[in-house]
This record gives structure tokens, C-alpha cells and sequence, in this order.
């Protein structure tokens, strides 16, 4: 802990789960609650999912029994041309399967301190330290002052608790339990082991219907075995005597202690091997947990925390955001951030508080962040915690790349490569396609088919979109990057399978020669058919266009950028793919038959095809402003009549959501340029949610969010993607860069007069440090991160300045004179 560093503060014990403080290392997870008699760390792992590795292969092959396939869409597509909109959605339900899997709780970690007979104790307070990621406690036992130090490493894989008794030697007691169905719980000589059974399915809880929503396997060998074991070691200057299941420490002035994990879900996701999977026993899993636990305990207190601080420094401190004058120092969460005057302190927390909880929830090796990062608590959670792939899970990634933070895109690479192992039969056996396609939800396992269990609403349920604006994260790493190798390796083998499943998925009207997306959906939004009832279901949804648009522009880029030396060993190709040429010439053809983005009568991007009566005017999706974000189809400079429809869109859908909705739009308001409009929906967004939690939790959308006690945003409940997607947002309001142009404070409000930023990164492998004050750049500098020469078009304060930068060169800007220097 240093003094420049930015500390939070909670002075009290968390009453709840959402005043407790999150820790983690992209595999584990930890809530720390604090307190002095009782402790608890609620722990998860992420690669503990309900499901099995052919989970996904067997719904598919029930969707497909029932009827769903080429010819069916067939019909569907009769229908819509019909206009009998819910006739359409009647065959779809056919081609829904069941649901995607849950992220489950695992364990509970519990550390008891002893208070003597007529000692006092004091709770002093938790600090989170952003950029350390520790969690320190202070509090008082009689006339001892005792420290308490949480975190987890990734170099150790462990969750390490290190405690300190300046005064008379204490006695401590540490326990794990699980919600899970306990399987094996004993101490050994090496310590506490915990194994769990994990169930081998997980129905959402807004499935009402499933009757056994988590059922647990048979145990008789005849299928896949979840099983997951923690165990926990420790060391200690004191007596350790110990329980059935349980440590007893006597007359301790110092404690350490570690705790790992394994599971057979992890062989899997790291590896795929059947073989391994099938045959690794329970008792090796014990085993492993143990050697990690063990290992990570000899390295000492001392070593393990400056390890760990090496590793996270390694990840986070390139990079920083502060608004205004203040960073460093200890801030408490309620008055000074979620009570506080001082916004710009607000914008500085939660773009630290963004990247920090990105950086604890995916990292390489891992499954990654879905839609409460690492940290769920519940055994139904709320839309299982999974990966909802129609806006949020894509969202958690979007400042990845731009927060310096690129190495955290490598989990989510990994699970679209799973998923598009699972999609491209789907995309055969439901559609006929060619490549790889997913839906609306997914999970560890690569969930690819719709979800519905055969009555959900089309509206969400039949989007065959999902696949495709996933690849265009990866896409976005590449820009950032200019990583030609991850380009032709992990991106454009994935990238192509989308695109070559949108090249089979459009259909040509023969009546306007454009091709067409049916059947389409606006994800979650419903219109009026002609009868005036609410579909889901119809023709080109602007979303679809634009992400299809995309997908094809960016794939003939990745052709040219890879010049035949594209990779086309993938499971997600088909063995019949077209090479390069063909294929950029399919893409280029289809591209000039794209219809153009439609505009409704009082000048707002159409979010369908044709003109339909919106049933949710202010719905809560932006969909059909895709291509103003992420996107960069819109822009006010190149495309102003667009830029004006997407203003207005947004005008009307007005202000008010829940966390995600709001980043969204914070977001499209500073790629417009609209700070002042950015600014409000922040501080809007930010707001703390004083209701409790922890009984009103609807999952409809039908109420708004804001920031719980520990700033985790809720939709309500809890979701990441509101606090990853505002760390985003807030750096799209201080740098764009886009089409080799790199725009200074672009939609900067002028309550945010003065602040710097060091390390955001910008397209074209660039970074960039800024300074500014009354409103205006002082000083920048601009270094090229790659080894080839940047040409680019600095904007500032509306003058654009042309620049050469050498490779791995910087160029230093004092407003506008500009002097070179080669590092």
C-alpha cells in the first residue's frame, strides 16, 4: 500500500452480501464481509457450473427431434412475409431448447477471532485498496491491535488470509462450509479439504415450471461427474489443534492461511481432454487443491502478498483515469462517493473500481467474467449469472482494450471458441448454414441454441445474432492491438464462421434486390402487429444489419491484413470453406446488397425493417444504435444525417434504466459529442439504491438501479456490466480513435475542468497520457506500442494535426506545438 495509492473504505462489518468487498484472480473469487468475532469470505470458482460438457450436444438433438430445421424456418418465413407475425413466433418455439446452465456458489470460508472474557472489541474498518487489490482490516481486542490482510493471487492460485496481533497472542478458529451438497469434509495433517457435488443441471429461477431445477447427478459412474474440492492450509507462531472439520489456533500472534481449489469442469475448460476429464478421479482433485493450497502457504506471508502485488501491477498500473484533482488516498464509499458533491471523485472511483473488478474476474486460463463477474451467492442466482450475449457479456469487454487492460479479452476468446465448436451445428441442423451461430445466452459449456424451453418470448428467445457481435470483441482487441498473430490464430477463424453463417443466414428479396434478415428480432423489444397485439418477430431489425455490416467489413479487412496467411485449422469451419478469395468476393457482393439503416417519420433510426408501432417507447435496449456503439458506423463527422437519427432515437427512449442500459447510453451520448448529456445520465446511473436489495430483486426490467453499498450496480439485482460498462463509457468521453483519427476530449463536460489519464489505450496499438485543465488539453503524449511506423490525425480542440509516430516512438504534444521524440 502506498500513499498514491486509491484506497475505499467501509468503516463497518457488511450486514449483507452487497456491502461486502469483492476480491478475486479471474479464478477465484471472494466476498470479504469483515467483522471481528466472525469473519466470513464467501468464496466462488469459476469453473464451478452447473451442466456437463454434453449438455449442449444433447438439446440440440432434442430441439431437432421435435421438429425444428431448414423447412420449418421455411414456414416461419411464409408467415412474416404474411405478416402474421405470431404465427411466425407459434413454429419458432420449436427451435428453442431448454436454458443455459448456472454459475453456482461454492464455498464459505469463515475466520473466528476469539474475544477474551471482559475484552472489548472494535471494528476499525475495510479498505480495498484498487491498486493493490487487498483487502485490509484493522479492529481491537482489548489493548491488541490486530490486522487483517485478504486477497488472491493469481501467480499463487490461492485466496490468502494473513493476520497480525501486535499485543498478547489471540486464539483463532477457521472453518469452510458449502451450499452445495457437502460430498466429502474432513482435516488432515495438511488441512481442511471440502468436496461438493455440482449439479449436473441448473434451471434459471424464472423457469417456474422445472421441477427439479437442481438435480444433482446419480452418483453410479454412468455420468459426468461435477465434483469441485477447496481446501484450506494454514501456519501459525501458535497451537493449531484440530477438529472433525475445523482449525482450533491457540495463542496466535500470527496467521496464514491459503486456500485452492480444483475441479473436473477445469480439466475440461483448459484442456478438452475426455480422456483426462473421464478418468482424473475425486481423490486427484482432493490431491490438487492440496499441493496448490500447500504450496502456496510455504511461500510465506511476506512473499505470497509481494508476488501478488508484482502480478496485479504487471496487469492494472499502466493505466489510469482521474477526474479533477484528487486519486490517491482513502475515500469512504458512502460519504464521499455515493453521498458525495465531488462527481469527478465519482468518475475517478468507478473507472478504478471498473477495471480492478475486470481485472479480478478474467484472466487467462479462466472462464470469463459473466454476468456478476466471479461473485454469485446464490444456488438460483438471477438469470443463472450466465453470459447473456445479446448485450452483457459483450459489454463487460468493451473498455478492456481502451483501460488498458488487454490481456483480459484472452477468457473471452476462449468460451467464443466454445461456443462455436456447439454453434456450427447448430447453424447446420436449424438452419442449413454454413460456420457457427449462438443465441441469446451461453455458458461455460458453450451454450449455442436459443433458450425458452419452448415458451419464451421470441423477443429474446430467437436472436441469431449473438455469435456474431461477440467476434466483433475480438475484432476490437485486434484494432487496439495490431496483434497480427492473435489476428490469424484466435480471431479470424472465429470471425469467419460468423460471417460465413450471416452470408447463408440473409435471404434476397426479389422485390428490392436487398437481403434480408428473417425471421428478426430487436432483442427484448416488441412492436404492434395489425392487429395491435405485441410480436417479437419480423423482418431486418437495424441491429441485425449493422452487425452483419460489420462483420462482413471487418472480415474482408482481416483478409487483406492476413494476406493468404489466414489459419483455417478451427473447429469452427466447415471442411468445405471457401479460401480467402472466394470468400472476400461473397462478402463484398453481399455488403453492396446490405439495405441502408431506415429512418422513422420524425427522424430516428428504424429499429426494424419497416415501420412498426413500438409497444415500450423508452425501452431499455439500444439496439438499433449498435453501429453508433461499439460500432463505428455512425459517426457525426462521416455520416451527420445518422449521427442526428441516433441523437434523436435517443432523445426519445429518455433517461432512467438500470446499470447496463445506462453505461449504453453514456457511452452513444459521448460518441455523438453530447457531454452534458453523458454527464447526466452518469451521476443518474450512480445514484445509490436505497431499497433493500436483498428481498426486492425483480428480474423483468421493470425498475431502475443505481449503486449498492459496496458500488457493485444493479439492474436491480446485481449485474458487472454496469460497472464495467461505465469504466468504458467514461474513457469514450476522453479519447476516441477511430479511422486513424485520435479525438482529445471528446464529449467532456465542463464540470469536469481539469484531470489527466496515463495509459488508456487507443486503436492502432497506440497509448496515450493527457492532461487537462479549464476544459482543455494541456499536454499529451502519444506512444505507437507496436513496431511498425503510425501515420494518424490528432484532433484537439477541434484542429487536426497530422503525425508520424516511429515505431515504438512517442510524440509529445504542449497544446498545439508538437516535438518528436524516438524512445
Amino acid at each position: 500500500m502506498t500513499e498514491e495509492n486509491l484506497r475505499l473504505l467501509w468503516p463497518e462489518p457488511a450486514d449483507g452480501w452487497v456491502e461486502a468487498t469483492p476480491i478475486g484472480n479471474g479464478r477465484l473469487g471472494g466476498m470479504v464481509f469483515g467483522g471481528v468475532a466472525s469473519a466470513r469470505i464467501q468464496v466462488n470458482d469459476s469453473t464451478v457450473w452447473s451442466g456437463t460438457p454434453s449438455t449442449p450436444a444433447r438439446a440440440l438433438d432434442d430441439v431437432v427431434a421435435a421438429g425444428a430445421g431448414p423447412a420449418r424456418l421455411a414456414e416461419v418465413r411464409d408467415a412474416i412475409d404474411a405478416q402474421d407475425y405470431l404465427g411466425a413466433e407459434e413454429l419458432l418455439y420449436s427451435f428453442e431448447g431448454p436454458y443455459s446452465q448456472e454459475f453456482l456458489p461454492f464455498v464459505d470460508l469463515e475466520v473466528r477471532t476469539v474475544v477474551p472474557d471482559g475484552a472489548r472489541a472494535g471494528y476499525l474498518g475495510r479498505v480495498l485498496d484498487l491498486d493493490d487489490a487487498v483487502v485490509t482490516e484493522t479492529f481491537t481486542v482489548g489493548d491488541r491491535r490486530v490486522t487483517r490482510r485478504t486477497w488472491v493471487s493469481a501467480p499463487a492460485q490461492a485466496l490468502c488470509v494473513s493476520i497480525d496481533v501486535e499485543g498478547a497472542p489471540l486464539d483463532f478458529d477457521l472453518g469452510l462450509d458449502s451450499p452445495l451438497r457437502v460430498a466429502t469434509h474432513g482435516v488432515g495433517a495438511d488441512g481442511i479439504s471440502l468436496g461438493v457435488d455440482v449439479p449436473v443441471d441448473g434451471a434459471p429461477r424464472h423457469e417456474e415450471s422445472v421441477a427439479d431445477p437442481l438435480r444433482y447427478g446419480s452418483g453410479q459412474g454412468d455420468e459426468y461427474d461435477g465434483f469441485a474440492v477447496a481446501h484450506l492450509a494454514a501456519a501459525t507462531d501458535g497451537q493449531r489443534i484440530d477438529h472433525d472439520t475445523r482449525f482450533v489456533v491457540r495463542n496466535a500472534t500470527r496467521l496464514t492461511a491459503t486456500l485452492s481449489s480444483a475441479s473436473r469442469a477445469e480439466l475440461w475448460w483448459s484442456d478438452a481432454d475426455e480422456d483426462r476429464v473421464a478418468t482424473t478421479s475425486r481423490a486427484d482433485l482432493a490431491d490438487l487443491a492440496a499441493e496448490r493450497s500447500r504450496r502456496a502457504l510455504e511461500l510465506g506471508s511476506d512473499r505470497l502478498h509481494r508476488e501478488h502485488l508484482d502480478d496485479v501491477r504487471a496487469v492494472t498500473a499502466s493505466t489510469s483515469v482521474m477526474v479533477g484533482a484528487r486519486r490517491a488516498g482513502t475515500w469512504r464509499v458512502r460519504e464521499d462517493v455515493l453521498y458525495g458533491a465531488d462527481d469527478a471523485l465519482r468518475v475517478t472511483v468507478l473507472a478504478a473500481f471498473g477495471r480492478y473488478l475486470l481485472a479480478s474476474s478474467s484472466r487467462a486460463g479462466t472462464p470469463p467474467a459473466n454476468l456478476q463477474g466471479i461473485w454469485n451467492a446464490e444456488l438460483r442466482p438471477a438469470w443463472s449469472s450466465n453470459y447473456t450475449i445479446n448485450i452483457n457479456t459483450q459489454m463487460n469487454y468493451w473498455g478492456a482494450n481502451s483501460t488498458g487492460l488487454p490481456d483480459c479479452v484472452a477468457p473471452l476468446a476462449e468460451l467464443v471458441a466454445k461456443m462455436a465448436q456447439n454453434g456450427r451445428e447448430v447453424a447446420r441442423e436449424l438452419y442449413g448454414a454454413r460456420g457457427w451461430v449462438a443465441h441469446h445466452n451461453t455458458d461455460m459449456w458453450g451454450w449455442a441454441l436459443p433458450v425458452g424451453m419452448g415458451h419464451g418470448n421470441p423477443s429474446w428467445a430467437i436472436w441469431m445474432m449473438g455469435g456474431v457481435w461477440l467476434t466483433h470483441n475480438l475484432w476490437d482487441h485486434y484494432e487496439f492491438t495490431l496483434d497480427r498473430e492473435y489476428l490469424r490464430d484466435v480471431a479470424w477463424p472465429l470471425l469467419r464462421g460468423a460471417a460465413e453463417f450471416c452470408l447463408d443466414w440473409l435471404v434476397l428479396d426479389d422485390a428490392t434486390g436487398e437481403l434480408r434478415t428473417i425471421p428478426s428480432t430487436s432483442p427484448e423489444n416488441l412492436f404492434g402487429d395489425p392487429d395491435g397485439r405485441a410480436a417479437g418477430v419480423a423482418v431486418s431489425a437495424a441491429m441485425d444489419i449493422a452487425l452483419i455490416r460489420g462483420s462482413f467489413e471487418r472480415s474482408r479487412a482481416a483478409i487483406a491484413v492476413l494476406g493468404g496467411d489466414a489459419s483455417l485449422d478451427d473447429a469452427s469451419l466447415d471442411d468445405a470453406s471457401l479460401d480467402d478469395a472466394s470468400l472476400d468476393d461473397e462478402l463484398r457482393i453481399a455488403l453492396d446488397h446490405l439495405p441502408a439503416l431506415g429512418l422513422t417519420e420524425d427522424g430516428r433510426i428504424r429499429e426494424w425493417g419497416i415501420d412498426l408501432a413500438e409497444v415500450d417507447p423508452h425501452h431499455r435496449h439500444m439496439s438499433p444504435l449498435v453501429g453508433l456503439y461499439p460500432l463505428d458506423q455512425i459517426t457525426p463527422r462521416d455520416t451527420p444525417q445518422l449521427a442526428e437519427a441516433a441523437r434523436r432515437f435517443l432523445d426519445a427512449r429518455g433517461p432512467g434504466a438500470m446499470g447496463w442500459s445506462w453505461a449504453w447510453k453514456v457511452a452513444l451520448r459521448a460518441r455523438l459529442g453530447d457531454a452534458a448529456e453523458a454527464r447526466d445520465l452518469f451521476l443518474e446511473a450512480t445514484q445509490p439504491f436505497e431499497r433493500d436489495v436483498e428481498r426486492f430483486a425483480p428480474v423483468d426490467g421493470s425498475e431502475w438501479g443505481g449503486l449498492l453499498p459496496n458500488l457493485f450496480s444493479t439492474h436491480p439485482p446485481f449485474q458487472i456490466d454496469g460497472n464495467l460498462g461505465f469504466a468504458a463509457a467514461l474513457v469514450e468521453m476522453l479519447v476516441h480513435s477511430h479511422g486513424g483519427r485520435l479525438v482529445l476530449l471528446p464529449a467532456l463536460p465542463p464540470e469536469w475542468s481539469e484531470g489527466s489519464i496515463r495509459g488508456v489505450r487507443a486503436r492502432g496499438g497506440l497509448s496515450v497520457d493527457l492532461d487537462w485543465s479549464d476544459g482543455r488539453v494541456s499536454h499529451a503524449t502519444i506512444h505507437n506500442l507496436t513496431d511498425e511506423v503510425a501515420q494518424l490525425i490528432l484532433v484537439n480542440d477541434g484542429s487536426e494535426t497530422a503525425i508520424t509516430l516511429p515505431a515504438l516512438g512517442t510524440v509529445s504534444a504542449v497544446l498545439a506545438e508538437l516535438t518528436k521524440d524516438t524512445v
